[in-house]
């Protein structure tokens, strides 16, 4: 039985003419173990789903089953307890607390779990060792690096031990290093079995996902099935309609090329021979001129 089972569900914002679908009747089941990227324009429903899944939002039609219970019928306290016990959230923005340190944020959601301050902080210690961070516990999130910060707030939404993770563009406001080194810490979590759901607009991060869903107007416009290590093929043809041939089929012209090159090098012309020679003989002679 699938994890996560979104049944045509539907979620509108506004009245009369004024009505926004944000969600047009998606069905979308997802495994214990995947590992998901969603991609898709702005504005396709993207963030709204994430939301739905995390039992943030309701959907306006349609049912949404978690562990085969209906989330209709869920009060607000049993949602709440299952985001706190389940559900770790991993936001774009970051959202750690400005005024409290690394392990501070990192135990906040234990809290709420009555935990004793020392086992809160050895909790906290534990996750913050886990993503690479143990010298940088008392460090202030204006004190860390953008890929840094982004670890801590990793290393809190996993504190809870969850099943599912959800990533909402992770590596928005990382450059290149740092996207890839949350994303190695996304992989290594999906590793050990937790399952993964992350939003991404860039298609070559879908090579740490093992499914690829791609949304367009609030629809599930394409959803693909891949290796790890594979970029999805549909999603990278939308962002780059003009890449038309496989990176296999790149890298055999590029072989070919090379060949090529080294070939030519090899088969000088015989009159291209003879003028070399030449010019080796005439070199000799105004040597002999020079040592005379």
């Amino acid at each position: 039985m699938s994890l996560i089972v979104l049944q045509d569900v539907s979620k509108l914002y506004g009245f009369g003419d004024a009505t926004n679908i944000a969600l047009d009747e998606v069905s979308l089941s997802i495994d214990k173990g995947e590992c998901v990227a969603v991609m898709g324009p702005s504005g396709c429903g993207k963030s709204t789903l994430m939301n739905m899944i995390g039992l943030l939002d309701h959907p306006t039609h349609g049912d949404y089953l978690l562990n085969e219970r209906k989330a209709s019928r869920l009060t607000s306290d049993q949602r709440a307890r299952l985001r706190r016990d389940k559900i770790g959230f991993i936001f774009q923005s970051f959202n750690l607390l400005g005024r409290l340190t690394a392990l501070e944020n990192v135990a906040l959601p234990l809290v709420y779990k009555s935990r004793s301050t020392s086992k809160r902080n050895k909790a906290a210690r534990a996750m913050l060792e886990r993503v690479s961070l143990q010298d940088r516990c008392y460090y202030y999130p204006n004190q860390l690096s953008g890929g840094q910060t982004q670890c801590v707030a990793i290393a809190r939404a996993l504190v809870n031990e969850p099943e599912i993770i959800i990533a909402d563009e992770p590596t928005g406001n990382l450059d290149t290093e740092s996207s890839r080194m949350v994303m190695e810490l996304l992989s290594e979590i999906h590793k050990q079995g937790n399952t993964v759901i992350f939003v991404t607009h860039n298609p070559e991060l879908t090579r740490y996902a093992t499914r690829v869903v791609y949304m367009q107007d609030g629809m599930i416009k394409q959803d693909e099935r891949k290796a790890l290590g594979q970029v999805g093929r549909y999603a990278y043809s939308v962002v780059y309609p003009e890449a038309t041939v496989d990176a296999e089929e790149d890298a055999a012209a590029g072989v070919s090329a090379l060949m090529k090159v080294h070939k030519l090098a090899d088969e000088t012309p015989p009159a291209r021979k003879k003028q070399t020679a030449h010019r080796r003989k005439s070199s000799t002679k105004r040597k002999k001129v020079v040592k005379k």
